[in-house]
C-alpha cells in the first residue's frame, strides 16, 4: 500500500501554481507548504512535489506517471482543462482508453516541470 507520492521540481512557487489548482478538482488541497515542498492530501498527506532533497536538478522519468482517481467524467475534464490554464501541457485528452478497460475514461497532462499526471474515472457519468 502506498503512504504517499513525491515528484520533484525546479520551481516550487511555479509547481504550487499548477498544483493548488488542479489538486482540488481532485478533493485534494494544500496541507503544508515551504519554499521547499507543497504537500496535499484530504487530512493526511498523499501527494508532494519538492525539491531534490540531494541537490540535483529534478527530472522528470520516462514511462513514468502519477495516476489520480476521479470520482465521475466531469473531474476528469475539469482536472484537464484546468491544469492547461495553469500551466501543464496536454499528454492525452480526456476520453475513454478501451485499450485499458471499456469504462477506462482518462486525461493526461506534463505539469511545469515535465511530470506526467493522470485523471481516471471508470465511472459511465
Amino acid at each position: 500500500m502506498l503512504h504517499h507520492v513525491s515528484v520533484g521540481t525546479n520551481d516550487v512557487a511555479r509547481a504550487r501554481a499548477f498544483y493548488d489548482a488542479v489538486m482540488p478538482v481532485l478533493g485534494m488541497r494544500l496541507l503544508n507548504g515551504s519554499a521547499d515542498s507543497a504537500e496535499y492530501g484530504v487530512g493526511m498527506f498523499l501527494f508532494s512535489v519538492e525539491t531534490p532533497i540531494d541537490g540535483s536538478p529534478a527530472t522528470a522519468g520516462n514511462g513514468v506517471h502519477i495516476a489520480f482517481s476521479a470520482g465521475r467524467r466531469a473531474m476528469v475534464d475539469q482536472f484537464y482543462e484546468v491544469a492547461l490554464q495553469h500551466g501543464g501541457h496536454d499528454a492525452g485528452a480526456p476520453g475513454l482508453r478501451p485499450k485499458y478497460d471499456e469504462n477506462y475514461y482518462a486525461a493526461f497532462v506534463l505539469d511545469p516541470d515535465g511530470n506526467k499526471v493522470e485523471a481516471v474515472t471508470y465511472s459511465s457519468k
